[in-house]
């Protein structure tokens, strides 16, 4: 179930991606120097520099850093994202495009951090907005606790683990902003990748918030629970 990413620039260079959400990891025989476990490892990777030479998700997207590394963000891109059920086509920016396949391909990839995104990465919305991220983070994680339940286990209705899990991918975000120093020069597309982790890491102080901003969209103008009590009681 390969998900295909078709990127063409304005000067007429075209690159092709494909990427197997349910692929299985295999650590390779070598990988670029910022790609080693030891380098800049986040502070909460379980994994062990004795057990992997590598970190899974830089290993992943190392060949989209070292094709895109130079190029500006800004630089104007055509855009075909082929799922299995659809096509996505958009005119858009490099960073945009970018940030969309490296963030499938980091969401899909063997870091046990990341796994948890993993849902999301195999059921990819490229492009997606703020508003698309927090439903769908949400409403997986929503989903997870109900099986949970349904198998005896203790659901998590309150958020608290999703929650606390944005607040890890912040700290792989910081980790993984200090291993790119060394290959990004300029105003890089690379950076673009931050732009994906930015979304998770904003969550995890303004959870509430946010749905509480999505509250109409979902409920309609049906008045919140407080609303209620105070009319009953007037």
């Amino acid at each position: 179930m390969a998900i295909e990413y078709h990127i063409a620039l304005e000067d007429g260079k075209r690159f092709a991606f494909k990427v197997n959400p349910e692929r299985t990891y295999v650590a390779p025989a070598t990988a670029e120097n910022w790609a080693k476990l030891d380098y800049c490892q986040c502070s909460h990777c379980p994994l062990k520099t004795a057990e992997h030479k590598f970190c899974p998700a830089a290993v992943d997207i190392q060949e989209v850093v070292k094709t895109f590394a130079r190029l500006p963000s800004a630089n104007k891109v055509k855009v075909v994202v082929r799922v299995p059920e659809r096509d996505y086509h958009k005119n858009t920016t490099l960073e945009e495009a970018l940030r969309a396949l490296m963030g499938l391909m980091m969401s899909t990839s063997a870091c046990p951090i990341l796994a948890k995104l993993r849902p999301m990465g195999v059921h990819h919305l490229p492009f997606g907005s703020t508003d698309e991220f927090i439903m769908r983070s949400v409403s997986f994680y929503l989903l997870q606790q109900y099986l949970i339940s349904k198998e005896g286990g203790k659901p998590d209705w309150e958020l608290k683990g999703l929650m606390q899990h944005n607040q890890e991918l912040q700290t792989l975000n910081q980790a993984f902003w200090k291993r790119f120093q060394t290959v990004c020069q300029g105003d890089s597309a690379i950076k673009a990748l931050m732009g994906f982790f930015s979304l998770s890491s904003s969550m995890s102080f303004s959870m509430e918030l946010q749905i509480q901003k999505l509250r109409r969209r979902i409920m309609g103008n049906k008045p919140d629970l407080n609303t209620l009590i105070n009319q009953a009681k007037g």
